[in-house]
């Protein structure tokens, strides 16, 4: 295999005319000049200085020269602005797993302002921890929380879970039924609209069933949609419902894209958390991340 520092000491005696000028210009030893000339002569089978009192390049060495000097000096260009960023700017390399719907509302508004060079994943919470304990990421934004000792878990904020459909649908009667605390009709009613879902198991919806009517759903979604995000806009533009965190909605509602159903007697509400390994991080990483999520630690 060639060594590269073959081909740039190539370059210098071949610009200098001398194995001591090259050797200053490398700032190496002229010996090791020598070595190198001698290296690459020896690769390519072919002479490429006469030496004489000054080192003059054979036709074979001209010919060299003309298809190397391009690439070597483009590589020397990258190598200096590359030294030239990290010296100016000194931007740390953050890789971070997050849940899809809450960075996309949340934090990529955000981002493009973060003093760092940003890796981010999407994916469910437990395979996310699972990669943070290997190492595989630097920080996790988590819905959820695995014992381990060196796993630090930070608040972000807590959602708050909220039926919401389009501004079209007729909530008189459900309100009715709230007002009159008629608890049972309002369910049914809720259970009788046309509902988009994220998975089959209804986790969030199933919940919030649980907190405020002490029961399980009878809901047949007509939609399941891995995307909550898409699940909106599904909403925004045509009808059915949904439950979703509070903070994904807010600018819907208020520009009357969508409309608040019901926030439930009982608030079904869930922690976001920012999780990273405590031994691992530098804590210039930690501020950056905490300033991009908007952490305020006391």
């Amino acid at each position: 295999m060639v060594n590269l520092e073959w081909y740039r000491t190539f370059k210098a005696i071949y610009q200098s005319g001398s194995l001591t000028a090259a050797a200053k210009m490398l700032f190496i030893s002229q010996p090791n000049v020598s070595q190198h000339l001698s290296a690459l002569e020896a690769h390519i089978g072919k002479q490429l200085f006469e030496r004489k009192p000054k080192f003059v390049p054979t036709d074979y060495g001209k010919m060299f020269y003309t298809q190397v000097v391009e690439p070597l000096e483009k590589l020397e260009n990258v190598e200096a602005d590359f030294q030239h960023i990290c010296k100016t700017r000194q931007l740390a390399n953050i890789h971070i797993g997050a849940v899809k719907e809450y960075f996309q509302a949340a934090v990529a508004k955000r981002i493009g302002n973060a003093p760092a060079n940003f890796i981010i994943e999407f994916g469910l919470t437990k395979d996310l921890l699972r990669r943070l304990q290997k190492g595989d990421l630097d920080f996790v934004i988590a819905t959820q929380v695995i014992e381990d000792k060196h796993i630090v878990y930070e608040p972000i904020m807590t959602e708050q879970f909220i039926i919401v459909s389009h501004p079209s649908l007729d909530l008189k009667p459900f309100r009715a039924f709230l007002k009159k605390n008629q608890l049972d009709n309002a369910a049914s009613w809720l259970s009788d609209q046309h509902w988009f879902a994220y998975s089959s198991d209804l986790p969030v919806i199933r919940r919030f069933w649980q907190e405020n009517f002490r029961k399980r759903p009878a809901i047949k979604p007509q939609y399941i949609i891995p995307d909550m995000q898409t699940i909106l806009e599904a909403i925004r533009y045509g009808e059915g419902l949904t439950i979703t965190a509070d903070y994904m909605i807010k600018d819907a509602v208020k520009n009357g894209e969508l409309q608040e159903v019901w926030r439930g007697n009982a608030p079904a509400t869930n922690v976001l958390y920012l999780a990273y390994d405590n031994t691992r991080m530098a804590s210039n990483c930690i501020r950056i991340v905490r300033e991009l999520l908007q952490i305020c630690l006391p």
